[in-house]
């Protein structure tokens, strides 16, 4: 997996060592503008902001992933069962999936990482 050079230690310790920022830390959690979200490391497209919502669980979270962008993997640590999200492009670890999304919309709640994303305003 290529590393982008300008990332930062954390960004690095998320993305390639799967780490997690501490709940409402991340910059991006309460960012209300239209654009979209990109893979800090490679930056391929990953999120619309037209499916983030507030998920109260302290990082950002969207209803669905942009078509074809991320992978799943199945994750056993800590001893629970999980559905890992990482970018379809490069692999880096973003968060995790999970069945308590919006009922009126996938169902599904993305819990990602800020510091596994960019942010591209569409303004």
């Amino acid at each position: 997996m290529q590393h982008n050079p300008n990332l930062t230690d954390q960004q690095r310790a998320v993305l390639f060592d799967k780490a997690t920022e501490r709940a409402f830390s991340g910059d991006l959690l309460d960012v209300d503008a239209d654009g979209s979200y990109h893979c800090a490391n490679c930056h391929a497209r990953l999120f619309s902001s037209d499916d983030k919502y507030d998920s109260g669980c302290g990082w950002p979270s969207f209803d669905r992933a942009s078509d074809n962008s991320v992978k799943y993997i199945d994750d056993t640590t800590h001893g629970m069962y999980r559905t890992e999200v990482v970018c379809g492009t490069c692999g880096g670890h973003l968060g995790h999936v999970f069945p308590d999304g919006p009922r009126d919309t996938t169902g599904q709640r993305y819990c990602i990482n800020s510091l596994s994303l960019d942010f591209r305003s569409d303004q």
